[in-house]
């Protein structure tokens, strides 16, 4: 047997026993039947997210199966798993950002950007970061927008400046790897539609502690701290992990060159950038006009298949779109369900005791801090969210925060815990495969980012949200 096989098959024993052994346990006091069975299947779909012995969307097929099985869910129940607005907004998104792949237009912006702003290093990467926030709302996935969108870009600029990853590699390409990846999550935060996991989170923050979070709210609530760490991050990286080169003027002669040979913009962009700008003012007006958010997705995804941007070829081919429709559904009613039937008021109960004493500032921090740097022991941002965020946010409004705040805090750690390692979220490999960091390098560089965002988004944040009436 090779060593991938025992793998998959010591991670299989493992997913399997989580469930196998929890069932044998009597529901502990407080909790019924059913409530204890779904956490105990609940907690071995998390387990297999993690190790990961077959694909998640299968992982999550099989917990409903035997969720409606074992009396846990009834049938019905399972399949409203794939009719909550969450999972269609998230698909909608992930086709919205095949058409910014195959129109090129997510490119052109990230080279009209370069183009205006990139002639010193630390200005090229503020340039590559103002064209990752302009796509950020319309890409939940950063695997697509760093890996996909971005990451060329800044493997050719590095390569035009004689920066490779085995000759030079600190002469500019190592300090544009270190920015753009970091940057990127900051991104994943600004904006609910960023990263597939804020949606999720959102859905979550609704069923276990009754809050809503709107497009709007959360993007006001991230705008200061986000914007602040879209600034300071690259600034601090410059002066404690610097380029060789500080000027810059040949990027621009590449971008506009890039430029002539896209051509002008064609229809099929010009209708995507439409719909881009449509979605943009009806999230940030939702208030007014009562629209339902994934609703709004959905126009915007009728319009470029309507005009031929998309057609329903790319729709049916996006198996990104489709697998995640599956297993993000069953995370979601499976979590529903946990609420429900009392599990989640139960561990809530548990976690109240013991905030006896602790304020409500100190709870926060300790939920932010605690899912940040557990994420060491996670390859995936949406598994980390699907196994600690219900339970974490919990902890703060255990201690008194308000729900909005104890939610917030932690849908915000859920998308910066990737700065940690090289493996923690999908554009973590491309960044650091490229071959420029080291991997004992991107690890300091990893932790000391995660201390800026503390400051940043607990300390200037936490101003922020005081001003807005938050706490």
């Amino acid at each position: 047997m090779s060593q991938e096989k025992k793998k998959k098959c010591i991670s299989s024993i493992l997913t399997v026993g989580v469930v196998g052994i929890l069932f044998l346990i009597p529901p502990p006091v407080g909790l019924n039947l059913a409530a204890w069975r779904l956490f105990a299947i609940f907690l071995g779909t998390v387990v297999g997210f993690i190790l990961q012995p077959i694909e998640l969307g299968t992982i999550a097929l099989i917990a409903l199966v035997l969720c409606a099985l074992t009396g846990a869910m009834k049938f019905s129940q399972v399949l409203s798993a794939f009719s909550g607005n969450t999972v269609w907004l998230i698909v909608s998104a992930f086709l919205l950002a095949r058409a910014f792949i195959i129109t090129g237009l997510g490119r052109r912006i990230a080279y009209m950007a370069m183009r205006a702003f990139g002639d010193s290093s630390l200005k090229l990467v503020y340039s590559l970061a103002l064209s990752d926030v302009i796509i950020g709302p319309a890409i939940p996935s950063n695997s697509a927008r760093a890996g996909g969108l971005i990451f060329p870009i800044v493997q050719s600029l590095a390569d035009a400046f004689g920066s490779k990853a085995g000759e030079n590699p600190r002469k500019i390409g190592a300090y544009l790897m270190a920015c753009v990846f970091h940057l990127d999550l900051v991104v994943s935060a600004l904006f609910l539609t960023a990263m597939v996991g804020n949606p999720i989170a959102v859905a979550l923050a609704k069923k276990v502690l009754d809050v809503d979070i709107t497009w709007i709210s959360w993007f006001v609530a991230a705008s200061v701290p986000g914007i602040a760490a879209l600034i300071i991050i690259p600034f601090v990286l410059y002066k404690l992990y610097p380029p060789e080169i500080k000027k810059t003027p040949e990027a621009k002669i590449i971008a506009n060159k890039a430029l002539i040979e896209m051509g002008s913009m064609g229809m099929k962009e010009k209708i995507l950038l439409f719909v881009f700008v449509m979605l943009l003012i009806l999230w940030a007006t939702t208030t007014i006009t009562h629209l339902d958010t994934t609703l709004i997705a959905f126009v915007g995804l009728c319009v470029p298949l309507i005009g031929r941007v998309l057609t329903w070829k790319d729709v049916i081919s996006e198996k990104k779109a489709w697998d995640t429709l599956i297993w993000v559904g069953g995370v979601i009613v499976m979590s529903d369900y946990l609420n429900k039937l009392g599990f989640i008021p139960w561990f809530a109960n548990i976690l109240e005791n013991q905030m006896v004493g602790v304020s409500a500032m100190t709870a926060v921090i300790l939920s932010f801090v605690i899912y940040l740097y557990s994420h060491y022991f996670f390859a995936s941002m949406s598994a980390h969210v699907t196994a600690m965020y219900a339970a974490l946010i919990t902890l703060g409004a255990a201690a008194g925060a308000p729900a909005f705040v104890s939610a917030f805090v932690v849908a915000i750690a859920a998308n910066i815990c990737g700065c940690l390692t090289h493996f923690g979220t999908g554009p973590a490999p491309v960044y650091f495969g490229a071959g420029y960091i080291d991997q004992k390098t991107w690890w300091i560089i990893g932790f000391g980012v995660s201390l800026l965002h503390i400051v940043i988004w607990l300390g200037l944040g936490g101003v922020w949200w005081k001003f807005l009436g938050y706490w």
